[in-house]
């Protein structure tokens, strides 16, 4: 028997959008699209230093010991599969809904019980269409330390939790469009969350019509609460009752909400990059100069030059959550291998030793993973 236990983790919370349409559309496309986003998914939530804890129908649950990792892997995950359907007719894309949750949860062997996973799947039923949105628990958390916007929603009501849990979209992108478009798909006024933590109320919204499935409703004079839309009923509401984590709810109509202010936006992770491109562009001009004013017949810059390639190659992997990063390093040290071999070059072609056990090593780390169990 499985010993129980209680841990504070992070839950991943992960459902498609509109399932049951693709699913009437095309039933054998449907399935291969979920496997391939899936396996997708997946990968990047391992490369997070997450785990995938269970996968119904079209639903996914995970958990992180890194809250920021967590959210990191939600944005990463996004921005993928916002890639994948781009090569997709609109009526075939697959877009999924992500929420997640801080909290403490109840452990029997790999499974998850409790409110923390209840809280979770709730979140991720009112996310938009290839959105995220966290918690307070997970807010507080990340709010310094990831390079995203954060929209205040108000109180989530949640079965069985009294008062409700305050919950944040997570602005993906800082651009006009996606804020354009988060308040769209949320159904009403929004609070604009800065990184220190201080918020710019949004305006005011009118409350939905009675009985429609939007994303929130206004229940007293100045406080917005969302509210759980209606739709697939949800096995992850009745955990502490013994089931296990389960289906969220599903789909909901979308109110349009006016616009909200926008807050200024940190720097982007692209736009960091391209800064570090930079100034190793301008150390490389700089050294082919120095060379090219000293000639006296060597071309001795190649060795620096090869030292910055390096450092590059490194700085790139480690910013792509999406390669595996042992792969990445033996890929890096063959090329490194064969461009020494070549500027060394005195007709013998030595390097095809040390590739060959690059090659056996890149082979063996391949048969362990693939005998590993999960």
């Amino acid at each position: 028997m499985s010993e129980i236990r209680r841990k504070l983790t992070t839950i991943f919370s992960a459902d498609v959008q509109d399932y049951s349409r693709l699913m009437g559309a095309d039933e054998e496309g449907t399935l291969a699209t979920l496997k391939r986003y899936r396996d997708a998914m997946a990968r990047l939530i391992e490369a997070h230093d997450g785990r995938v804890v269970n996968t119904w129908g079209d639903g996914l649950i995970a958990e992180f010991p890194s809250v920021v990792e967590a959210v990191r892997a939600a944005v990463d995950v996004q921005n993928e599969l916002a890639g994948l359907n781009a090569e997709r007719p609109s009526e075939t894309r697959m877009l999924f809904r992500i929420g997640i949750n801080l909290g403490d949860v109840i452990a029997e062997g790999d499974d998850l019980y409790g409110d923390g996973v209840n809280i979770a799947a709730r979140l991720q039923a009112t996310a938009p269409a290839g959105g995220i949105v966290i918690s307070n628990t997970v807010y507080d958390q990340v709010r310094n330390k990831v390079a995203v916007g954060f929209d205040f929603l108000g109180q989530l009501e949640v079965k069985n939790i009294e008062g409700g849990v305050p919950s944040y979209a997570v602005r993906i992108g800082a651009g006009d469009d996606a804020r354009e478009a988060l308040g769209r798909e949320s159904g009403f006024g929004t609070s604009s969350v800065r990184q220190d933590g201080s918020r710019e109320d949004g305006a005011a919204t009118a409350e939905p019509a009675r009985g429609s499935g939007s994303w929130g409703r206004q229940s007293a004079p100045g406080t917005v609460q969302p509210q759980a839309p209606a739709g697939r009923a949800s096995a992850t509401e009745d955990t502490l009752a013994g089931e296990p984590a389960g289906r969220s709810p599903g789909n909901r109509d979308q109110q349009p909400a006016p616009e909200a202010t926008r807050p200024q936006a940190p720097p982007s992770p692209a736009a960091l990059s391209n800064r570090k491109f930079g100034v190793i562009a301008v150390i490389v001009a700089a050294i082919v100069a120095i060379n090219l004013l000293t000639w006296d017949g060597v071309l001795w810059a190649v060795w620096p030059l090869l030292g910055l390639s390096i450092f590059y190659s490194l700085l790139w992997l480690r910013r792509r959550k999406d390669i595996d990063r042992t792969r990445g390093l033996l890929a890096i040290a063959a090329l490194t291998v064969v461009a020494v071999n070549l500027l060394t070059f005195d007709r013998t072609f030595w390097a095809v030793w040390p590739l060959l056990g690059l090659a056996i090593a890149a082979a063996l780390l391949w048969v362990l993973r693939r005998g590993s169990p999960g």
